[in-house]
């Protein structure tokens, strides 16, 4: 097979969360672990930092590659979802792999991925830990995909966990509040391994406190012990707390035997972008009339997101807007500006809402606009209807976001 064969195999033939949803994810990390016998154990040819939470978690794992890259070293960096090029998972120095790899991968491991019934998400992440062991990287940033404790990711013995936040999103698999969420996410917690807790929360704190103890794994919180301020190439106002859990990780880092400078820290926070290609996180696609999209799709990350928004200077708001089908939309419509035209679609995924159910779902909470054929209409629609100092947002879904970035 060739790169498109093996990647239409891979989204046709294996479960996808991303794309189907519930039926795709599994508790269980017992493929994962027989993946890794399989593959002779690469996880543990390269040393790991451990990345997990709500929102935040794709930022900082690329704020840790872009420091540790300025610092010297060989960098793997596993994160999911894609935006437009499956390949996006998996980096090496801010380079995706080749095609070659998932081409290799796939076929030598065919009889086994088939037999075992693997997940897309279990053999992109035993794709990733074998394609950082054959390269060489000295470190790995591997962001958890959903929840922590029973994901696949939670395989590795990190020289660093990681928890940015809680709130509640995937609810149907990780629970229904906040202390069983964080429940989950602690799970990447382990015996005598130091965890970085970004942010403080009464509500979960306590459960990260007790399982750290439990685990003798000395607790950092990094809202309390970060008060110097920096900068990043990342707009974003909510990176602030994405800031203070890099740096503080990079601390815990140093102690564990890594040298990494302040000047370091700097430069490597000033240059995420352009270090590791990342996408989609406050970014501005245009200025007149200014677009900005963002992958914000839960409670807690568009509350940041729609707050920087109020602040914006525009005449007239346009919002492109689109979501997945179990996205809870009566706890996030009413954070919405009700003074703003819509143009509702549906990504192209399975899970996909419906975009004549969004219209009417969205029109009860006074959120009005018409409905596209896809995202691509609509955007095109609203650059068609923005005057120069309007402005347009793209939100709502990850998926939205990639099918116009």
């Amino acid at each position: 097979m060739n790169y498109k064969e093996t990647l239409d195999w891979m989204f046709s033939q294996l479960p996808m969360y991303q794309r189907q949803g519930k039926t795709a994810f599994k508790k269980d990390l017992t493929n994962s672990l027989a993946l890794s016998v399989h593959l002779n154990y690469p996880e543990n040819k390269f040393k790991t930092i451990h990345v997990a939470g709500t929102n935040g978690k794709g930022s900082t794992s690329h704020m840790l590659a872009s420091i540790l890259q300025e610092a010297g070293y060989k960098v793997g960096l596993y994160t999911s979802p894609h935006l437009k090029d499956f390949r996006e998972r998996i980096k090496i120095n801010g380079t995706v792999i080749d095609e070659q790899d998932v081409v290799s991968f796939v076929q030598n491991n065919s009889e086994f991925l088939k037999e075992h019934k693997l997940s897309f998400f279990e053999m992109t992440v035993g794709l990733a830990f074998d394609c950082f062991a054959k390269h060489n990287v000295d470190v790995a940033i591997i962001e958890v995909g959903l929840g922590g404790r029973l994901d696949s990711t939670n395989i590795i013995s990190p020289v660093v966990s990681v928890i940015t936040n809680i709130g509640l999103d995937h609810t149907q698999f990780l629970g229904e509040t906040f202390p069983e969420i964080a429940f989950e996410k602690a799970g990447i917690i382990k015996s005598n391994i130091p965890v970085v807790i970004g942010e403080f929360h009464e509500e979960t704190f306590s459960v990260f406190d007790k399982i750290a103890k439990d685990n003798n794994a000395p607790l950092y919180l990094a809202q309390k012990n970060i008060s110097k301020s920096y900068k990043t190439d990342l707009k974003g106002t909510y990176q602030v707390n994405n800031l203070k859990t890099a740096v503080q990780t990079c601390a815990v880092l140093n102690e564990k035997g890594f040298n990494i400078s302040d000047n370091q820290i700097q430069t490597g926070l000033k240059s995420v972008v352009s270090n590791t290609g990342l996408l989609g996180r406050w970014q501005i696609l245009q200025s007149t009339p200014k677009v900005i999209c963002d992958t914000a799709h839960n409670k807690e990350g568009l509350s940041y997101v729609l707050n920087q928004l109020e602040n914006e200077n525009y005449n007239n708001l346009h919002i492109v807007f689109g979501v997945v089908d179990d996205k809870n939309l009566e706890q996030i419509l009413p954070m919405f500006p009700k003074k703003a035209v819509y143009y509702f679609c549906k990504p192209n995924i399975p899970r996909g809402l419906d975009v004549e159910k969004l219209q009417l779902i969205c029109s009860k909470y006074n959120l009005i606009g018409e409905t596209y054929s896809s995202v691509d209409e609509a955007y095109k629609t609203s650059l068609k209807s923005a005057k120069e100092d309007d402005l347009i947002y793209i939100g709502g879904s990850t998926f939205v976001v990639a099918e116009v970035v």
